[in-house]
């Protein structure tokens, strides 16, 4: 009897064609998210917004299921564009005090560094403890060690991008709220491969686009903003959808008692005027073909369990270290369980990348490159197939 995987795989029509070891940087789309992209190409096409009123049902839908993903409530969950505007919702958003200060890692990628500089100018102290040279490695210890009275938040990757060295976010978690700041993570290298329970791990702010591990499309991410800090951050990018539709795009904004021949004074926005949600940072019009494609692909691997994706893939991942250590590759990725993830990077010289690259593509095989390193990142559909093919691509520059 087949395993459930090769189902899995049937759903990915990229394995026809290659063997792809790149999801780190775009995944393939499922083949349920092409179909839901074709949908409501089809449906807007045809009919235009005569039907307007089902995709936002049906995006709700996807909210649920990225809540079921994130083990949180539906309420929790925006959607964005991608993970830097998720992450610059929480830095723009939050009530920063000149002299405050937030704590990163120097081997961030730049969405979770950038966003978090431009508030320098507004007093905010960003400090930046650093990584492994060359890497994407900062032990607990040395963020913690940069915290003091003023720190707001500590921000860091659950995966890093260069070797995946994975953080444990119940453990950052824990630390960050023991020395009285919060946590913000990217959470991009993660999400749609290993389980996470937002309801135990307490983790207050995450974003992540849904083009790597999810096999979503580009445009189409989520956000999650825990329940009791929502009114803690300041209303940005508000607009129409911020506020539940009353029927009526004219709604009183101004207050009659401040008049004048010429013009009325508008009140501030209130967060009762809000959604009591996460989705209050949804101000214009939604990505609903992104979104709809995104969740046809959360409902795929949340219909294998991402408990079975994660241990499946942790079983690819051995084997192509394996495959790597036969051919006297040095892997840099951690191999500890709480530590690993669905990236295993290994140092490549100058010469052996060149003919690596020119051989790869025409060989039918994806991989990819980051900071000197070659980075593998396959997925729970990978399969012996596809590692024999690595092994020729690699064996033919490796042996005599």
């Amino acid at each position: 009897m087949a395993e459930w995987w090769h189902e899995f795989r049937c759903q990915m029509p990229v394995a026809e064609r290659w063997a792809y070891f790149d999801h780190a940087a775009v995944a393939p789309l499922s083949l349920p998210a092409k179909q839901a992209l074709a949908d409501w190409a089809d449906e807007v096409t045809n009919n235009g917004d005569a039907n307007w009123s089902e995709w936002r049902k049906r995006v709700g839908s996807v909210r649920d299921s990225a809540a079921r993903l994130l083990g949180c409530q539906s309420s929790e969950v925006a959607f964005v564009p991608n993970t830097t505007s998720g992450l610059s919702i929480i830095a723009e958003a939050f009530p920063w005090q000149p002299g405050d200060n937030v704590v990163l890692a120097s081997g961030e990628f730049p969405a979770n560094r950038n966003v978090w500089r431009c508030l320098i100018p507004r007093g905010v102290e960003v400090r930046v403890v650093e990584s492994n040279p060359g890497s994407d490695v900062c032990p607990i210890d040395r963020l913690l060690a940069a915290i003091d009275k003023r720190t707001r938040i500590v921000t860091a990757s659950w995966v890093g991008f260069v070797t995946g060295w994975r953080h444990d976010l119940d453990e950052l978690a824990d630390a960050c709220h023991h020395r009285g700041t919060l946590l913000c993570v990217d959470a991009i290298q993660g999400l749609g491969i290993i389980p996470l329970d937002l309801s135990r791990t307490s983790v207050d702010f995450l974003a992540a686009d849904g083009h790597k591990w999810m096999l979503g499309p580009e445009g189409a991410g989520v956000l999650f903003v825990r329940q009791e800090h929502l009114d803690r951050l300041r209303p940005i990018g508000i607009g129409p959808n911020s506020i539940g539709f009353s029927g009526s795009y004219l709604a009183e904004v101004t207050n009659d008692s401040d008049t004048t021949d010429c013009y009325r004074v508008a009140r501030p926005l209130q967060p009762r005027e809000m959604w009591s949600a996460a989705r209050r940072f949804e101000g214009g019009t939604a990505n609903a073909g992104g979104i709809l494609a995104l969740g046809a692909s959360l409902d795929l691997l949340l219909s294998f369990r991402i408990e079975a994706i994660w241990s499946r893939l942790c079983e690819v991942t051995d084997q192509l270290r394996q495959t790597l250590d036969s051919l006297n590759f040095t892997v840099r990725s951690s191999a500890e369980p709480m530590r690993r993830s669905g990236i295993v990077s290994c140092e490549v010289s100058a010469d052996d990348r060149r003919r690596i690259l020119a051989i790869a593509k025409p060989a039918g095989v994806v991989l990819n490159f980051r900071e000197g390193l070659m980075r593998f990142s396959p997925h729970a559909y990978t399969n012996n197939a596809d590692l024999d093919r690595l092994h020729s691509v690699l064996a033919e520059v490796r042996l005599p």
